[in-house]
């Protein structure tokens, strides 16, 4: 990801959400639609997605400690798992509890051009910081469908802002369509449903996050491309002859962790073989520049033992082809 990308898209759904917080809110006090509180609930938790964001980002550029070694980009990931547990669930079921109330209890709505105008107002600034997200998103999703994106990506920013723009916009929408229900039937029950339907939305998202958060904070390994890439920079047809086993795991978006063992010439020196793999790190590392920490292994390539799979460090891994 683009840190650059990536933070310019929080910085302007971080500022869309705290203008729609504001105005969710008075126009909540002014007509007492729950779907105004709910919405003005789930721009603050948005707000708070957004600060939890930048500070995870903040933190993972700390450098590398005796204690954690490979340094804190995975900071990222647990505070994208943070924003998808905790701030989404909350808005989530406070909707929920607010729609049944609502729907419970149901008054007709008051001064409803100040929900219909807040509404409308921030309908418009979701819609930039979705179009704004969407543009930092696109030189880094290729070819992908949106969907590909959102599950194969490696830094949570972009996934998070784009989900949390959509919820929002269809949100707004749903609490848009109730409050013109409830105006136009006189019954303020379809105030509650349209807030229900706003909470069982963010928590929807919430899962949504949280699978694909919970998958980076596992580990995840390269991508396709990129595996590719790191076994061509591996073999140099001369003293490095195949892969024989590969590992790759992201320590965080922008840094990836490579374990290979490689096959050597048995009567190579101990000297040329030192030199081959220098120039091999040297070349992952030209290949595939986010490549920080390289362990590779020399070893001598039994091709029977591997094609009896006698010796399971000897048969080419899924993320190695044999060479």
């Amino acid at each position: 990801m683009s840190a650059s990308g990536g933070t310019k898209a929080i910085v302007a759904a971080l500022s869309a959400n705290l203008a729609i917080a504001v105005a969710k809110f008075v126009a909540f006090l002014f007509s007492g639609s729950s779907s105004m509180l709910a919405e003005s609930v789930h721009s603050l938790a948005d707000s708070g997605n957004q600060g939890l964001l930048l500070l995870g980002g903040k933190r993972a550029k700390r450098q590398a400690t005796p204690e954690h070694p490979f340094g804190y980009g995975r900071e990222r990931y647990i505070y994208a798992f943070l924003v998808s547990i905790v701030l989404f669930s909350v808005g989530g079921m406070f909707a929920i509890y607010e729609g049944y109330e609502k729907i419970k209890h149901p008054h007709e709505l008051e001064h409803w051009y100040w929900p219909v105008g807040v509404l409308v107002f921030a309908i418009i600034a979701e819609a930039f910081s979705f179009r704004t997200a969407i543009k930092e998103s696109n030189p880094l999703r290729g070819k992908q469908s949106w969907s590909q994106f959102i599950r194969r990506a490696k830094a949570p920013e972009l996934p998070v802002v784009l989900l949390e723009d959509l919820g929002a916009l269809v949100g707004l929408i749903l609490a848009l369509g109730s409050v013109g229900l409830a105006l136009a039937t006189g019954d303020g029950v379809w105030d509650g449903i349209g807030t229900l339907c706003i909470g069982v939305l963010l928590i929807v998202i919430a899962i949504v996050l949280a699978a694909e958060t919970k998958s980076l904070l596992l580990g995840e390994s390269a991508g396709l491309d990129e595996v590719r890439k790191i076994e061509a920079a591996l073999v140099d047809g001369d003293t490095v002859t195949r892969v024989i086993h590969m590992r790759t795991l992201h320590l965080g978006p922008e840094e990836l962790l490579v374990a290979a063992k490689l096959a050597v010439q048995h009567d190579d020196t101990a000297a040329e073989v030192a030199a081959a793999i220098n120039a091999a790190e040297a070349r992952i590392r030209e290949a595939v520049p986010i490549a920080r920490a390289i362990y590779l292994e020399p070893d001598i390539y039994d091709e029977a033992a591997a094609a009896k799979g006698t010796n399971p460090a000897m048969t080419p891994s899924p993320d190695a082809s044999p060479r």
